[in-house]
């Protein structure tokens, strides 16, 4: 019977931790999720240049 006890401290300490989170407002979740997208874009174009101008010079060094 410990098991069902353990269980269930652990889900009342849950419980009462979720009660303790300060959640974002609409707001704030949207402004966060644009800037994840927004820099995860950034990012994405960055790499994909990098990566064609490493390809680039490659190529040009082994067609010599």
């Amino acid at each position: 019977m410990k098991i069902v006890e353990a269980t269930k401290n652990y889900l009342l300490g849950s419980y009462a931790e979720m009660k303790k989170v300060t959640w974002p407002t609409k707001q704030q979740t949207l402004n966060y999720s644009l800037l994840v997208i927004a820099l995860s874009l950034g990012l994405a174009i960055f790499f994909a240049a990098l990566d064609y101008a490493f390809s680039a010079g490659i190529t040009a060094i082994i067609s010599r």
